[in-house]
């Protein structure tokens, strides 16, 4: 029998997951060692036995076979949360193309001990008499702050000790005598840091509607005879889908069961929070990229040792460590936002396929627009679909949609970024006192600034993109930071005709500010919602009212709950339309249509307004009229002719260097070597071409793309590459090579 090899983490404080030691795994637990076992073996030189996880199994070792120790055996009972989210991590490896120390890194993302934050106690040691004495003799004595202390310890035993030192004003010096004296001791112990602030609400119980009552009921029937499956619920905007994922989970952790909450970004956690934590408690936590280091520890320890039962989050919330963990919900499945953009580049929905299988969970997918994959695969019955058709509300309908036609508005001498549809209805508004929302999916003052003499725009040197203006006359490169002033002339040709062209968000607030001079306006995109909390000042403003317009990118339309809202104006509905993504006219009709469900929540009616070039376009005709089975067939017209996803699966290989020679050489050999691969397995592939942004940060990439039916014969070619650059050091050293499925 061929030696098998593992390669064991000894400490799993993340911070050393680059760290690997090789250890035999003897015949007698060949078939019992696997990747996410947690092991005994000898360490060091006197062989103390310590624990330790596999995270990889190899037929060859790296270092002396003669030296190498075996493993002693397996820890019984050992299915931690550790042990799972390694076996994740080596199925990430496999499935998307990356190290086994970059998916450790990404399902192990705390990667080091942060120091405890510590509360501290001051506890009176003595008895009533006692202390009725010592308090008598402070004032006989005039000890002023030891009277003060011990007048505060006759009407409580404890005092925190932030309250001695800040409102007591006392000093260490002053306790220290008492404390050596026996009189009172200094206690402290390690308390978790919390990110969440709100106080406990009493919930109302919302009374269901027949068709969330019956998606409950479903779920619930499946659960109790131990069936776990995933279900997409497609229900319309306002349709009280929240109101059903709460249900499921009272269901899941009442059976001892830990539940994942995924929201698609930072922006939905508030109302999110509020509304989770209100239902259940101190049993709620969240994690996102806006918690402190600490902050961010603490919740996956939280996690670990059982004190909460769910997690809210983005998608790093999915590698939360749950050991009884019951059911995994993710809200909004369509966004971008579920698919990493570092390696591994994976996807959260098809990562929560598998560790809901691996944890006997269930999965629940919810979206008024789904992704393409996930409605093609409830139609193949592989998920179970489910549907709200109505809103929740029983006096809230859906808004009326208008469509504005911007040439005709050009025609008719309108040159303003409102039509005069949205001007009038936002003049009604303001006028009945009712908000409205200004959506535009981009941020920065204007698109770029160019010279009207010799036409060049101002461009970032290190990135092939332009430079966007800001409101504080800077122009800013948007992928890598770099910052210049705007200047006088242009750099090109001296000339002094420079100007901005296009719109984005803070330009869209000055001309309504204009337009509209008595109207309190707030603009929420990245820009002013950078610090810490930013999100929620905006929104509780708005939401109290502070405001009657709210301007925002993308993040303004997805998932808020505004009864106040009766108007939504959406700027600009190409800009998302014509991008260089064969998803522009997927994500256009999301973006629409998560738009239009912002008004009319409540009892007062909606209305919006879809501003376009492009009216006749069936994104946007099919968005006017909330009707997704009519986008999705189009649209999956277009996806099975082209053959991209989800008819297809689409295998995106990125090259980068910095020294553009080697990328062209290094695309090319592999383009030259797939070709007989992919015309013998009947591949298509295009490339390799220029990234649609071919330089970023001195860095130029370049694209090979593969399409197929079959995901492994993709797997296979891509595996083959792997060998065949491994094996041309020459062409290689130079250029990174990366993988995207979708």
């Amino acid at each position: 029998m061929t030696e098998q090899y593992a390669r064991i983490i000894i400490d799993i404080s993340h911070e050393k997951v680059d760290r690997t030691f090789d250890y035999r795994i003897p015949e007698r637990l060949s078939e019992e060692v696997s990747v996410g076992s947690l092991v005994l073996i000898p360490f060091g030189k006197g062989n103390a036995m310590r624990k330790g996880y596999v995270v990889g199994i190899t037929p060859h070792a790296d270092y002396d076979k003669d030296k190498i120790k075996e493993i002693a055996g397996i820890v019984t009972d050992s299915v931690t949360a550790e042990s799972l989210l390694i076996s994740l991590a080596w199925w990430l490896k496999e499935q998307y193309g990356s190290t086994m120390n970059q998916a450790l890194k990404t399902v192990l993302p705390v990667k080091q001990k942060i120091k405890p934050k510590e509360k501290k106690i001051l506890r009176c040691l003595l008895k009533p008499e006692e202390l009725k004495k010592a308090l008598e003799e402070a004032e006989r004595k005039n000890y002023k702050a030891r009277f003060r202390l011990f007048q505060a310890f006759m009407e409580s035993p404890m005092i925190p000790y932030e309250i001695a030192v800040n409102q007591m004003n006392l000093s260490s010096a002053t306790l220290k005598p008492v404390i050596e004296k026996g009189l009172i001791t200094l206690e402290s112990e390690e308390v978790y840091r919390n990110p969440i602030t709100l106080k406990k609400s009493h919930a109302q119980h919302v009374l269901l509607n027949q068709e969330q009552q019956t998606i409950v009921d479903a779920f619930q029937r499946d659960y109790s005879e131990n069936i776990r499956k995933t279900y997409l619920i497609h229900g319309v905007t306002g349709s009280g889908k929240t109101e059903v994922y709460m249900e499921l989970i009272d269901r899941v952790i009442q059976e001892g069961k830990q539940v994942i909450v995924l929201i698609p970004e930072i922006a939905l956690t508030y109302q999110t929070v509020m509304r989770f934590y209100g239902r259940f408690g101190s049993r709620v936590s969240i994690i996102n990229s806006r918690l402190s280091a600490g902050e961010r520890y603490d919740q996956f320890e939280r996690a670990r040792n059982g004190d909460i039962d769910i997690m809210i989050g983005p998608r790093s919330a999915l590698f939360t460590p749950f050991s009884r963990l019951g059911l995994i919900l993710i809200d909004e499945e369509h966004e971008g936002a579920y698919k990493s953009e570092v390696v591994p580049r994976y996807h959260a929905r098809e990562v929560a396929e598998k560790r809901a299988s691996m944890q006997n969970a269930s999965l629940v997918l919810g979206s008024a627009t789904p992704s393409l994959e996930a409605y093609t695969k409830a139609l193949r019955g592989e998920y179970s679909l489910f549907l709200l058709t109505e809103r929740a509300k029983k006096d809230s309908r859906m808004a009326n949609v208008w469509v504005a036609d911007l040439r005709q508005e050009l025609k008719e001498g309108n040159k303003t970024i409102f039509s005069r549809p949205l001007k009038e209805k936002m003049e009604e508004r303001l006028a009945k006192k009712e908000q409205i929302m200004l959506f535009i999916n981009r941020r920065g003052y204007a698109n770029f600034v160019s010279c009207r003499s010799c036409g060049d725009a101002i461009r970032c040197p290190h990135c092939d993109v332009t430079l966007t203006l800001h409101n504080n006359r800077s122009l800013v490169c948007h992928y890598c930071g770099h910052t210049i002033p705007m200047p006088n002339e242009c750099p090109s040709c001296g000339s002094p005709y420079i100007a901005n062209f296009g719109v984005g968000t803070q330009k869209i607030e000055q001309m309504t500010k204009k337009m509209f001079p008595s109207a309190r306006i707030l603009r929420m995109d990245l820009d002013t919602t950078k610090k810490k909390g930013g999100h929620e000042e905006i929104l509780t403003a708005f939401s109290e009212g502070e405001a009657d317009i709210l301007i925002g990118t993308q993040m303004i339309v997805k998932g808020h709950d505004f009864p106040n809202v009766t108007l939504v104006g959406v700027l600009a509905a190409d800009l998302s339309l014509y991008t260089p993504d064969y998803r522009g006219a997927e994500r256009t009709f999301q973006l629409l249509t998560q738009a239009a469900g912002r008004a009319g929540r409540d009892e007062k009616p909606g209305d919006v307004v879809i501003q376009t070039y492009s009216p006749e376009h069936y994104a946007i005709t099919t968005a006017a009229s909330q009707d997704y089975p009519a986008f999705y067939e189009q649209e999956m017209v277009f996806r099975r002719m082209m053959k991209y996803p989800p008819a297809n699966v689409l295998l995106t290989i990125q090259f980068s260097s910095k020294n553009e020679e080697a990328l062209i050489s290094a695309s090319e050999a592999v383009a030259a070597y797939v070709t007989p691969l992919a015309e013998k397995e009947m591949v298509q592939t295009i490339g390799p071409s220029e990234a649609s942004v071919y330089k970023i940060n001195d860095i130029y990439r370049k694209i090979l793309y593969l399409k197929h039916v079959n995901y492994d014969i993709l797997i296979k070619i891509r595996d083959q590459i792997d060998g065949f650059s491994e094996n041309r050091p020459d062409l290689f050293d130079l250029v990174l090579i990366q993988y995207d499925f979708s």
